[in-house]
């Protein structure tokens, strides 16, 4: 094991097995073809209900991501006392290198940023009930292009989500913009740079986890080793979409949140993009009342997302002692 972190190294039943067989049958959404879509076309209201479709042929937002991770790797390529943007549990947007998942270390490091500036969140409990903080961004001296390439993804991904909720909406029966309400600037992107592991049999990029949020829009074709149930073989052009937690409780588990994890290896370094999709923080999380009757009540009680986000967001910068908040302690 040498000199690695024993922070890194994942108890037995949640490490990595290198040899997992590859998915396969992962269901392809095209854009183009959707043009004339309504709830009653089977195909792609079956691919968006298994929460693991992948859109294809986004011609602009592959170009902004090859922009992006240009960006991003010359980011990263420079030492720890050229990145002075360094993230606490204060300033939550900007670099940091300890990140943690479920209280286990990821092997990455990280570069995390809002779309919209300041964004609004609820203060730390120990400020007040009612308080409100701003989430400002740190942006670093180099590269200067990484700031216009940042903006410049996002808003063409956040054209890509507002189509992929009005999809789902119908889906669920529903007009397309049902969830346009609750969507007033709480976006964010995040870069992730996964380093050689040297050892990839005991730890992992990103550790097991479901999102939180409502939708993740994760460029694919530069990743390898994300794990569901298994492995998800990279497509080249194309973006994983994978619902989160909210769409889980706004559709009365229609949809659900799937289990995930980022693998890393020896060989290659790994660079990801996620792109989160998630509502304002004043939003009430709770089942949508059109998909609710006496032969399918409510499965969850209502919960604060800007203050399930808070504290779900102070996991991330240490180990703590107690459970990590998740949408199962809100089950009715």
């Amino acid at each position: 094991m040498g000199e690695v972190d024993p922070a890194f190294i994942q108890v037995v039943k949640h490490r990595p097995k290198l040899a997992a067989t590859h998915a396969e049958g992962i269901p392809l959404i095209y854009l183009a073809a959707l043009a004339g879509y309504s709830p009653s076309d089977s195909p792609v209201t079956a691919s968006l209900a298994t929460f693991e479709g992948l859109v294809a042929e986004m011609g602009e937002a592959c170009k902004k991501w090859e922009r992006i991770e240009q960006e991003a790797r010359e980011f990263f390529r420079r030492g720890l006392e050229e990145k002075k943007v360094r993230r606490d549990e204060r300033r939550v947007v900007g670099y940091y290198e300890v990140e943690h998942t479920k209280n286990m270390r990821d092997w990455k490091e990280v570069f995390d940023c809002t779309v919209q500036e300041p964004t609004l969140v609820p203060a730390l409990p120990e400020d007040g009930e009612e308080a409100v903080t701003e989430w400002i961004n740190q942006w670093p001296e180099y590269p200067p292009g990484l700031r216009e390439a940042c903006e410049e993804y996002a808003q063409e991904l956040e054209k890509l989500a507002y189509k992929l909720m009005g999809l789902i909406a119908q889906s669920l029966g529903l007009p397309a913009n049902r969830f346009d309400e609750f969507y007033k600037g709480q976006t964010s992107i995040r870069l992730d740079h996964h380093p050689l592991c040297p050892v990839p049999h005991l730890s992992l990029g990103v550790g097991r986890h479901k999102d939180s949020g409502a939708l993740t829009i994760l460029a694919q074709d530069r990743v390898e080793g994300l794990e569901m149930k298994r492995k998800i073989k990279p497509i080249p052009a194309a973006f994983i979409i994978n619902a989160g937690d909210i769409i889980q409780v706004w559709s009365n588990e229609t949809y659900e949140s799937v289990e995930h994890r980022v693998m890393v290896n020896s060989e290659k370094e790994k660079f990801s993009i996620p792109f989160f999709f998630n509502p304002s923080h004043c939003t009430i999380v709770q089942q949508l009342k059109e998909l609710t009757d006496e032969y399918n009540p409510p499965k969850y009680r209502p919960y604060n997302w800007g203050k399930y986000l808070v504290t779900r967001k102070g996991s991330h910068f240490k180990k703590l002692d107690v459970e990590i908040l998740r949408i199962y302690h809100f089950e009715i």
